[in-house]
């Protein structure tokens, strides 16, 4: 993805969660994060509880999505809970950083 700010209309936060695996998640956690790191055409910030991404599309985001879910059943997990919460505007293009600016 270009960083033609007019490109960017979706932005999300996905949250992928092995069940069952013990206290400790960050083996599993770091696998689905290398997969949102390496995604084409998505932009990533990570937090300590989510990862937020930018893309042009929703299909884009529930690919990325995907990716990230299934990474953590191939680091050995049993069960995975994912949660995606997406805001799609389309009346005009922003970024992260535009929507922390709009509450400063």
């Amino acid at each position: 993805m270009s960083d033609d700010k007019k490109s960017t209309k979706v932005i999300a936060e996905i949250v992928v969660v092995p069940l069952g695996v013990g206290t400790s998640l960050s083996r599993y956690v770091k696998e689905s994060v290398k997969e949102l790191d390496a995604f084409p055409g998505v932009r990533v910030v990570h937090t300590p509880m989510s990862s937020i991404v930018e893309a042009d599309t929703v299909e884009q985001v529930l690919e990325a999505t995907r990716v990230a879910h299934e990474a953590m059943f191939r680091a050995g997990a049993e069960r995975v809970s994912t949660l995606l919460r997406i805001d799609d505007r389309r009346d005009r293009p922003r970024r992260m950083e535009d929507k922390v600016r709009a509450i400063q």
